[in-house]
């Protein structure tokens, strides 16, 4: 195949091909500068920001600059922003918003200073916004929420990456690839050019590749005999101490393996998809990752797709408020964060594993969209990863997901909804967040929606839900038609 992985750039300070920012960058830097002067100026400011990866990235970067600014403020992590939250919040003199406040105009209601930092779909919103999409930058590929919060403040530089390849803008291009030169020339990011598998640096060799299931690896991927012999037959020494049960555990990272050893790994995985009718696969087992020679190597937050699904397990089951610790842990000291935000992570893995067995058994065809009900079997904070997991990447029509969500504030029962695409979809004419925003604003009151092109989410009323999947077939339908 000629599939060869290089660990690092031999100039790690360069890059090549710098990015070139176009005018109407230059002019969004402008104001991130302007923006940046006005949070700097308040006193006492509300931090509130999303639960996800980027949503805790961003919120990492604020409360980060405040502290060296030496400025007090208070922080909050929420799942949606609905009219709960603007009641509580609405006596607040400053506040800021990360990842979210863009997409509801409720917030012009709001009497204090208000600074959004906001990439996803926005509309109607009056107060200070620094969103990329308001610069013909896409929020969706381009600059993920992380980004935009790094050009306003320009620290935490591998913070915004990872917030970035949270939000599946992987590999970084626009205005994110600017964001990652400042991180190389600073020092605090490298570019590797190696095996996409996850968990390079974090898990054990043979976990390393018994588990990875991005390719799926025909008699390797959940199957240990397969893993063991791939290793021996790469001539790959086992280092253990201990008997059977322990030896797993003791494996080297397939990070410290050397050039000729990564090497032969590969090129076996390739020709084992290769003799599978696979060649599409083989070609994407090899791509662009990031490290963080600053933090600790073995860690989960060295790697910038590794740090990612951390965060995402602290978000996702309720403790949005570790993994922002663990952003803002760049000495290593905050041990009790990692060791909680590591179990989150074990947690995490297994509920996504059960999620996706669960997805391939019981995804239905509705016609316009495939259809998820993981009602009582999926996680509200999970439905949208296990949904983009298993849409294929060829697939003629977006997929749906349902859970059961959070009551309403009146305690009536809630549905949340979480949507993906793909980029063909896209292509067409499909355009989720409006899709799901239009959809919610048709149906009743108490629904709200909104998101990216490739993904969205909503909350909807039990009572309501299909009502709302026929009209999001509808909407769906129309987009194509009109595309």
């Amino acid at each position: 195949m000629g599939i060869k992985p290089v660990t690092r750039s031999q100039n790690p300070g360069a890059i090549d091909n710098m990015y070139e920012l176009k005018p109407n960058e230059t002019e969004f830097l402008e104001r991130c500068a302007e923006a940046r002067k006005v949070a700097l100026s308040f006193k006492n400011p509300l931090v509130i920001h999303h639960f996800d990866a980027d949503g805790i990235s961003s919120g990492a970067i604020v409360q980060t600059a405040f502290r060296n600014a030496g400025i007090k403020y208070r922080a909050k992590w929420i799942k949606k922003l609905d009219d709960k939250i603007i009641e509580e919040v609405h006596s607040e003199q400053e506040i800021i918003f990360c990842d979210l406040g863009g997409g509801n105009k409720r917030v012009n209601e709001l009497s204090g200073d208000v600074l959004i930092i906001d990439h996803h779909q926005t509309e109607g919103v009056e107060k200070l916004q620094i969103n990329p999409l308001l610069f013909g930058i896409d929020g969706g590929d381009e600059l993920s929420s992380a980004g935009a919060t790094f050009c306003i403040f320009r620290n935490d530089v591998d913070v915004a990456i990872t917030g970035a390849v949270g939000d599946m803008q992987h590999p970084l291009k626009g205005m994110n690839r600017w964001v990652l030169e400042q991180g190389v020339q600073s020092g605090r990011v490298v570019i590797e050019n190696d095996l996409r598998f996850y968990g390079r640096y974090s898990r054990p060799l043979l976990q390393f590749l018994l588990y990875s299931d991005d390719p799926y690896v025909p008699g390797i991927s959940y199957n240990e005999e397969g893993a063991k012999k791939l290793i021996a037959d790469c001539g790959i020494n086992q280092k253990e101490n201990g008997n059977e049960e322990t030896a797993r555990e003791n494996w080297q990272k397939y990070g410290e393996l050397n050039e000729n050893e990564k090497r032969k790994i590969v090129s076996a995985l390739a020709e084992i998809l290769m003799r599978n009718g696979m060649a599409n696969k083989a070609k994407t087992l090899v791509g662009e990752s990031y490290v963080f020679p600053h933090r600790e190597q073995g860690s989960e937050t060295y790697e910038a797709s590794e740090f990612s699904t951390l965060l995402n397990a602290c978000g996702r089951h309720g403790k949005a408020e570790i993994g922002v610790r663990v952003c803002m842990n760049g000495d290593g000291k905050d041990t009790e964060a990692m060791m909680t935000a590591h179990s989150l992570l074990l947690h995490h893995r297994k509920m996504i594993r059960d999620g996706i067995s669960f997805a391939k058994e019981n995804v239905q065809d509705l016609g316009k969209f495939y259809f998820l009900d993981g009602r009582g079997k999926i996680d509200e904070g999970i439905i949208g990863i296990i949904c983009g997991m298993w849409l294929h990447p060829m697939a003629k029509k977006p997929v749906l997901g349902v859970s059961d969500g959070e009551p309403a504030a009146d305690g009536k029962p809630m549905i949340k909804i979480s949507s993906r695409a793909n980029r063909l979809l896209l292509a067409e004419g499909v355009n989720l967040g409006i899709a799901i925003k239009e959809t919610c604003e048709g149906i009743a009151h108490g629904a709200i929606g909104g998101g990216h092109r490739i993904a969205a989410g909503a909350s909807v009323p039990k009572e309501k839900i299909n009502e709302f999947l026929t009209r999001m077939g509808e909407s769906l339908d129309k987009q194509r038609k009109n595309e």
